[in-house]
This record gives structure tokens, sequence and C-alpha cells, in this order.
């Protein structure tokens, strides 16, 4: 929490919601004061010039970037690996694991999460009443977007699932997504959420392995123009493509203005179907490509640490980006394709802020332990890790070069 809480001058008033974060570094090299408030970065000076009579964090050590989001995670399935028998979708064990999803991934620095809920079978619509709820009892540390998710939305056994589909969105699912691979007739299904996203003035977030060209060319030219936007992913098999098919798939998903959310981290389906979009054919072809955790510990996924940086790390190791690329993956375009505001470390822009211990974004992204999460102007989350090791152990590290040289 702030390092202190100094008085304000004689006869001025204490602004309770401002903050002064003192000596960070930013990527460009500068050092500098930042003081926030309202919610918002208020002035952005060299270190020392701004005054601190507001709540003060000492960041000097630590790198401040833009906070991440989180466009593609599953809180209703999060954190079941482990449970014996089946996945209880009980309302509340779906609220508490999406509660705990979410925490989890704000302490790594996501201050914005998109989460796909399935809607229909057996369950209906409990555990989507149950993430908005968990929605509401985040408020004021992280933002939850709910995806409602149906199974079936063609023939006689789509008709519940469309009505479902509409009650999910009325009820406060503000993005409607889908699996059309799994719809015996996957065009009529993106055709018909691509009308309700219409009726309703939602975005439109749908999970396909992008292993048939064609499919996707259709979806593409569906798809183009909507507003206000329409993200695809994981798109993994686009990777196992010839390399001319999968540029011309790439080109026709730029010209339809559509998104991939690719997952680094492996995917949430079965094994087969894992892996990670081709990022630069994509980037080359001009798509946006954000870069998502989806599954965290469940039947798809048994492990997962819901850390955004280990997505951007794992595309600059994998993917050949530069840091600064990857790290975009899960900053400004992950923002941008959930409707986020932009943000930068410059006066104006919404204040959050994510600050890791760490001077320079590759290091960072190779081991970024210590964290401090700002959501809304307020530091929300913050995570101390000391590394210590056994005197006796260092000693002989240190001794064995000295016997190598003599």
């Amino acid at each position: 929490m702030p390092d202190s809480q100094p008085r304000p001058p004689d006869g001025a008033t204490a602004d309770t919601t401002a903050l002064l974060l003192s000596g960070a570094r930013l990527t460009d090299g500068r050092t500098v004061d930042v003081r926030l408030g309202g919610g918002r970065i208020e002035a952005v000076g060299t270190a020392g010039s701004l005054p601190a009579h507001t709540a003060r964090v000492d960041l000097s050590g630590y790198l401040l970037l833009p906070a991440p989001a989180e466009p593609h995670g599953h809180g209703d399935t999060a954190l079941t690996a482990d449970g014996p028998g089946p996945v209880s979708y009980d309302g509340r064990d779906v609220q508490r694991r999406a509660t705990e999803a979410a925490l989890l991934q704000l302490g790594h620095g996501a201050t914005a999460l998109r989460s796909h809920v399935r809607i229909g079978d057996v369950q209906g619509l409990g555990p989507l009443e149950a993430v908005l709820r968990a929605r509401r009892s985040l408020r004021g540390l992280t933002e939850l977007t709910a995806v409602a998710v149906p199974r079936l939305l063609t023939g006689v056994a789509g008709a519940d699932g469309l009505a479902m589909l509409r009650d999910a969105v009325k009820m406060g699912a503000s993005v409607v997504g889908g699996c059309p691979d799994s719809d015996p007739d996957p065009t009529g299904y993106v055709q018909t959420v691509l009308e309700v996203a219409a009726e309703h003035g939602c975005p439109v977030d749908l999970h396909t392995h992008g292993d048939d060209p064609a499919r996707l060319a259709r979806l593409a030219a569906m798809t183009g123009g909507l507003r206000p936007g329409v993200a695809i992913g994981p798109c993994a098999g686009l990777a196992r493509l010839p390399h001319e098919r999968a540029a011309r798939v790439a080109d026709q998903l730029a010209a339809a203005g559509v998104t991939v959310v690719c997952l680094p981290q492996g995917g949430c389906g079965a094994v087969e179907h894992r892996g990670c979009a081709p990022v630069r054919l994509l980037r080359a072809a001009g798509v946006r490509v954000t870069a998502g955790g989806g599954a965290l510990r469940d039947v798809s996924n048994p492990v997962g640490r819901g850390d955004p940086l280990e997505s951007a790390y794992l595309l600059a190791s994998r993917s050949g980006l530069r840091a600064v690329e990857a790290y975009d993956t899960v900053a400004a375009a992950a923002r941008a394709a959930m409707g986020l505001p932009e943000v930068r470390v410059e006066a104006g822009f919404p204040a959050e802020l994510l600050a890791v211990r760490g001077d320079r974004l590759p290091a960072v992204l190779s081991l970024a332990y210590s964290r401090i999460v700002i959501h809304r102007g307020r530091v929300v989350a913050r995570t101390s890790a000391v590394r210590e090791y056994c005197d006796s152990a260092v000693a002989v590290a240190l001794e064995l070069p000295r016997q190598g040289r003599s």
C-alpha cells in the first residue's frame, strides 16, 4: 500500500483519490514521477519535479507500464483440474472460481478480463449468473466482462440456444460469443451470432481452431465491417496450413478488420488443437493480434499461471517478436480488442498501470516477480519476492572460478 500519507499544505483539501508514483522508469529510459487523480494520469514529470502532497509509492527500481488485459479466459471452469469428480456448476462454486481466477490474473497485472461462459445444456444460465455476481463483487478491483457462449444455434436443437443467448445478453453478458465449429451448420451459427450482436450492439468473440481456410474465409466475409468489432481465436490450426494458404486467410482477416486472439500458453481445447497462431504472418498481413491465457487449470489445461507477461514472454521466445511487440499483444492490442480506452503513461490517460521490478522490458518479461498493480488510479495488488542464497553455497560458487584460474 502507499508508503506514506503526507498532510496537505495549510488551507488545502486532501484529494483522497490522488497518488504519486515516484522514481519510475519508463520503457524509453526516462525516470519520472507520475501523479494520479480521479482515476487518470494527471501529470508526468522528471523525477523529483512533482510535489508529494498526496499519498506516495516509491517505484525506484521498477519499470512502469500500461496495465495488461486478459482477452480470453474461462471463469466458469477455471481452477477445477484438481477437483474430485465432475466439474460443479453450482452457482456458489462458479462464483468462487471466477472470483479467484480474476484475482489471480489481477495479481499479475491484468486490470480487465474477458471471460467466456458456456450457456445452455443442463446448466442453462446458471454459470453466467454466477460470473455476473463475481463481476459485481470485483467492482473497483478489476473489470470483468462476460461472453455468452451457446453450444448450438441452428436447427431444431438450436432454437433453445438462440432464446438463451438473447436472455444472456439481457442479463448482462456484454459480448456475444460461441464455437461455430461445434454446430452442424457453422455458417448458420455465425450468421445467428452476428444477428444477435447487431440487435444489441454487442461485440462478437468466436472460438475456432482455424484449420479450415474456406470456413475462415466465409467468417471474414460475413463479419467484415461489423461494429463494435469481431475477435476470433485461438486459430492455432492456421500455423499447420501451408504458408500460402495461411497468408491468404490472413489477408482476408485483415481486410475484414477481425482481431485474432492467440493463446501461446497452449490453448483451451483438446491436445490435438493446441499450439499458437502464426503471429508474425498475421501481423505482417495487418491483422491485429492479441494474446490471452485461455484455460486456467481445468480439464483442457491442468496448469496455468494466469499471467499476461508469460504470454508475452512466450511470443517473444517462440514467435520471434521483439519484447515491445510481445507486450503490445497483452496490453494495447488486448485493450483495443476488448473495446477499452487506450492507456499510455502520459497525462490524460486512464490510470491502469503495472509496475514491475526491473529496468528493461526484455528482462521484465524474462523474470518478473515483484509487481504493483494500479486500477483506476489506486493500488489494488502488490507482489513482493525476495531471493536468498545459502551463505555456504554462495561461498562455494564464488570459490570455483578462482580455482579454475590457479
